[in-house]
Order: structure tokens, then sequence, then C-alpha cells
């Protein structure tokens, strides 16, 4: 491995045991967030190390020190509190931290990720404390390369970047769009075992359009409106040349980015560097995974489907094309996949000739598909007119709008077909298209539901309904994992839908015969295992991954074997000499 830091080191002694070799000490070890173990610094560490005297007495071990964190985090009184006491234990020590979160990770997700986060995401400027990761700017754009050599951590492997354009459901935000990428790689390292000495969150602040933030006397990114355009792109290249030659085994995943700019983004660096956009490819991946977990569940195959995507933004878009990839695979034409997947924007039904944008158009229907409708006036399709005439099996929601999927709509879905499968992904709670309970009452409990968000199962007629996440960190913790593990010079399109199948069959070998179409995010770890194998093995298969030494190995064996672990270490003190 490559020095992580001039401050530590990862080592390993003559019985292959492992060690971290510091090159400080006293109170600066208590502060740096790498090497701070606290109490459990051992008596002979203290003396060595020069903490003598600076911590209490008793040496306590891991376990102890988490049961008096868990402690605390319980007395919280809202999650947003919740959420600033687990930062504030990730800026003290990276290992408690993230040993905290692993051991009560399905608690703990929606406070660092969704939901939660993106409430923080909001209150950016006012609840802001530390420094962490790099925001970057028209300001100092031209000095990125200087910055990079500048940061502490040496052998950066994962970034998450956004412009903070389009988060989650509450759009554009400025430089509050940090603490998204802080939260991705949370679960980076506590979901998919990588280390967080080896991960970088970026923010490219290009300015915002929301006029709060730019009022407010409390906002600490620009105060000018968005970079658009030549502009914006000579930033983002600028960042792209800067990390490439810093660190070239480092891989970018986009994250945010509006819709507007996210494929043209994907587009232009894909073929640079190895990077992906979450947005559109994982969300692609987990819906397409939920989706076949459905099919298996009513015993059909995806061939079979009818699709509606309501929402066609980055989210929208990236589902729908991971669905006729997935259809195309089941034995379907293109063409054929395409006549039965249906888009739905803010105006109604993506048609060609109508829609204007860009990247909808490969989705786009052809006028042809609603000929014989009888729709009054030749209007564009409704989302109610598509349900009720294309009689589709399957509703999937990423349009952000709350009880867009109205009574009327599941209604008639549930007429058309004995089991629909209705996932509304929208994030966050607040903007689900529909809630379960209301979805299971509309249909007589016969739907197959998922969401975005978290949602407590739910009882009808005696019955209890498990309601399953369809989260990105089923994918994406996995998918860069096996990336960086392999060393890719690419995210292939194959190793994103090697992503979601592997979850599917997952789910399949481990949750599906209880009624599950995700697993519980409780067994993160295990997903992500079980996704990086498949995709490790499929990134060596074709050409992505430079690590063809790899092949022959037992991947399930390697991949587990280079998860990092979330516990203290024995310190040795490395003297550096003066000259």
């Amino acid at each position: 491995m490559t020095e992580l830091s001039d401050y530590f080191d990862y080592q390993v002694d003559a019985d292959g045991n492992p060690y971290l070799e510091v090159s400080i000490r006293g109170i600066t070890l208590l502060r740096l967030p790498a090497t701070n173990k606290g109490t459990a610094f051992t008596l002979q560490e203290r003396i060595e190390l020069g903490l003598d005297g600076l911590l209490p007495p008793r040496v306590t071990d891991l376990e102890i020190q988490l049961d008096r964190l868990y402690a605390h985090y319980l007395k919280q009184p809202d999650d947003i509190a919740k959420y600033l006491f687990l930062r504030a234990t990730q800026e003290r020590s990276e290992v408690l931290f993230y040993a905290l979160l692993e051991k009560h990770l399905e608690e703990m997700v929606p406070i660092v990720y969704t939901p939660t986060i993106g409430l923080a995401v909001q209150q950016f400027s006012s609840l802001y404390t530390t420094a962490r990761g790099l925001t970057l700017s028209i300001e100092n754009i031209d000095h990125a390369e200087t910055i990079l050599e500048s940061y502490p951590w040496h052998d950066i492997r994962m970034i998450v970047v956004t412009d903070a354009s389009a988060i989650l459901g509450i759009g554009d935000q400025g430089m509050g769009g940090l603490a998204i990428c802080v939260g991705k790689l949370a679960l980076y390292t506590a979901g998919g075992g990588l280390c967080p000495f080896q991960t970088l969150p970026v923010n490219l602040d290009v300015g915002t359009n929301r006029a709060e933030l730019l009022d407010d006397p409390h906002y600490l990114g620009l105060r000018e409106k968005r970079l658009q355009g030549e502009a914006y792109f000579k930033l983002v290249d600028k960042f792209i040349a800067a990390v490439s030659k810093k660190w070239p085994k480092a891989i970018i995943q986009f994250e945010d980015f509006a819709k507007n700019v996210a494929f043209e983004v994907l587009a232009r660096y894909r073929n640079q560097t190895p990077c992906f956009n979450d947005d559109i490819q994982g969300t692609g991946a987990a819906a397409l995974a939920g989706l076949l977990s459905a099919c298996r569940k009513k015993g059909e195959t995806l061939a079979e489907q009818t699709v509606v995507v309501a929402g066609a933004g980055a989210g929208g878009v990236g589902v729908a094309y991971a669905i006729k990839e997935g259809m195309v695979r089941a034995g379907l034409s293109a063409e054929q996949a395409a006549r039965q997947l249906f888009i739905i924007d803010g105006r109604g039904l993506v048609i060609k000739g109508i829609t204007t944008d860009a990247y909808k158009l490969p989705l786009a229907q052809s006028p042809e598909i609603y000929q014989d409708w009888a729709l009054d006036d030749d209007r564009i399709p409704t989302l109610l007119d598509v349900v009720t005439h294309a009689k589709p099996s399957v509703l999937i929601g990423l349009s952000g709008i709350a009880g867009l999927f109205s009574e009327p709509v599941i209604k008639t879905m549930a007429q058309n077909h004995q089991y629909p499968v209705i996932f509304p992904l929208s994030n966050p709670t607040a903007n689900c298209e529909a809630t379960p309970k209301d979805i299971l009452e509309w249909t007589q409990g016969r739907a197959i539901v998922a969401t975005g968000s978290p949602f407590e199962d739910v009882e009808y007629q005696g019955g209890r309904y498990p309601i399953s996440q369809g989260n990105n960190a089923f994918i994406f913790p996995g998918l860069g994992f096996a990336a960086v593990i392999g060393e890719c010079t690419r995210i292939s399109d194959a190793m994103v839908l090697e992503s979601a199948y592997a979850l599917a069959d997952y789910t399949k070998e481990n949750v599906l015969d209880a009624g599950l179409i995700y697993p519980s995010v409780a067994d993160l770890k295990k997903v992500s295992l079980f996704v990086a194998t498949r995709v490790l093995a499929r990134a060596l298969e074709d050409g992505s991954a430079t690590r063809q030494d790899l092949k022959g190995m037992n991947l399930e064996t390697y991949v587990k074997e280079h998860f990092w672990q979330a516990k203290h270490l024995p310190f040795k003190y490395k003297v550096v000499n003066a000259a």
C-alpha cells in the first residue's frame, strides 16, 4: 500500500500482526481523528507516545467505548441532534465512529444518509463546525493541483463529488452538498469496507440559484449565480485533470448533479477516468435489482412486464435505461423493450417529436403508441392515461412529487394485474409518491411494494407486510470497492449491470422467501461483499480491471480480506530524522 499519510501508516510485524506506525506524539495524537484511540491507549503506549497524564487512568477496550457512546447517542432529542453527535464522533475518532455505525447500521444509516442527511444539507452553514474534505470553486480551481498536493491523505482511491445542483428531493443546495458526499463515503466504509483514509468528499461550489441561500448572512458558499455552459465545464475539466494527475487510481463518483448536466458530465469523462454517476447508474441498478426480485416473487420474467417510470430526471431516466438493458438481457429486442417502457415527465408521457431534452430522446415513445387511446384534443397522455391504456404491471416513481400515485392510479393498476409492482422511490420520505399503507389498502394487499426511504411494516386486515427499502447503498459500495481493488480504468456498463443482478441474486438466496424485495440495511456489509465479488469478476472478464493477476484467485476471499476493519490497532512510534 502507498503511504497513507505523513503522520501514520499501516504496517505488519514479523508474525503477520497489523499495527499503526505513527510519527507524531502527545496531544497531537488525540487531536487527529485517524490516530485518536482515546481511553483505549494502553499504559505502555501512553508512556512511549507522550500521552501519560493526558488521559483518565483507566484503560478501556473498544466495546466499553462503544457502549458509552451509544448511551449518549440515545439521549439525543431528535434526528438532526443524532446526526451532529455522529459527525462529532467521526471528527474525534474515525475508528470509534465506524465501529459504532457498523454495530448499529440499520438504526444509524437513516441518520448519516437518507432521509436525515437532507436536513443536514439544508442546514449546512448554520451547523458547520469542522473542516472535512475539499471545496473547489472558481476562486481556487486554478490552484487545484496545489490543493490536492497539500491534502493530508496521500493514497486516495475513492472520491465522491457533487456540484449540489440536485440534492435528493430538495434541489440546489450550494455549499451544503458537501454533507451528502461525507454521508456517502461513510457508507463506503461502514457498508463497503473501504479504508476511510483513502476516501475524499469534494464539493464543486459553482454558485447557487437558491435565493434564500444567497440572502442568508450565514451562508458559507459563493454568493454568485451558478456557472453554466463553457465556464462550468472548464471548472470541472480542471478538477478532473488535477485528480487524474495526483491520484490516477482514484475512482470518481458523481453525486447529485442536476439532470441538465448529469448525463453530459458522465459522457464527457467516463472514457478519461474511472467514474460513474450514482443517481443515474446506481439508482438504475438498485431499481432493476428490486424489479427482478419482484418478478421472481410473482413467478414471471422481466420480459413479460410493461413498465411506467414516473420522473424523467437523472434517476428516472437512469432507471429506465437499466430496465431496458435488463429486458434485452431477458430476450427482448431493443425495439420491443422500448415499446414496453413508458417514461412520464412534468408534461406527461415522453414522446418523440415533443420532448426536446436530448437525454430523454432514446426512451421516448412514438405518438403511434397511443393513437387508439381516444384521448380528447390529441393531448399528451397523463400518468393516469398511460396506466389505464398501456396496462403496466410495474409503476416506479422517481418524480419527487408527494402523492403523485393517487388512489385512481393505484386502483387502476390493481384492476389490470393481480400483483402490481409499485415502487415509490423518491427521497426524502416527504416526497414519496404514495405511502405503502395507502398502496396496500388500495390494492387489497396485493401490491408488491418497495420504497426509496425507510418505512415501517404495514398491518393490513390481520396480515403484516414488510416494506423493503430500495437503497442505492446496496449498489454503490460494492461497485466502487470492486473498482478500487481491481484498479479499474473504467466503470463499464457491464459492471453496473452485474451489480444489479448480483443484488437480485443475494435477495433470492437470503430474503425473498420472507417476502422482502431488498435485504435489510443491517446486512449491508454482506451485500457489498457479494456485489463487489461479482462486479470484480465481471471487470476482470471485460478488461476494465488492470489487476489481471487476480484471475484464478478466490475473489470472495480476496475482497473480504481487503475490507477495512474498524478496530484499534497497537501503535508504534517511528522516529523521523530531521535531516
